[in-house]
């Protein structure tokens, strides 16, 4: 059976000061954490700590606060394309390889142009 809590009194709501909600968020949000975890740890619902993100991230009451690296700033990592690789791969590899009847097949490289391609595939017709 599950865990029952039973509020009583005029308040039947937690109230969490900025300071705890910041550190629950530092622990959520840490590199290699479980959100799901640290909100059964706390006791506390998923939704909650997406609600304190949004509202810190929106500079919300707690923007004042300093909190160094609590919630990393997603970034998109840079891209870089090795030209020279990639001109080897395609000339190493076919870009389409077509089997045909009785075990024959037909390979189709990048470097082909495309009047070259069609007369191929028309030819097989």
């Amino acid at each position: 059976m599950g865990q029952v809590t039973v509020f009583s009194g005029p308040q039947r709501r937690r109230r969490w000061s900025e300071e705890e909600w910041l550190r629950i968020l530092s622990e959520a949000f840490a590199p290699g954490a479980c959100v799901a975890e640290v909100c059964r740890r706390h006791d506390i619902s998923s939704a909650l700590i997406y609600t304190w993100r949004r509202k810190l991230l929106e500079g919300g009451a707690a923007q004042e606060a300093e909190v160094p690296g609590a919630l990393p700033v997603p970034v998109f990592a840079e891209a870089v394309l090795d030209e020279d690789a990639t001109a080897a791969s395609a000339a190493e590899h076919p870009a389409m390889i077509v089997d045909l009847p009785r075990g024959k097949r037909l390979s189709i490289f990048a470097a082909a142009s495309p009047a070259l391609v069609a007369a191929a595939l028309k030819g097989l017709r």
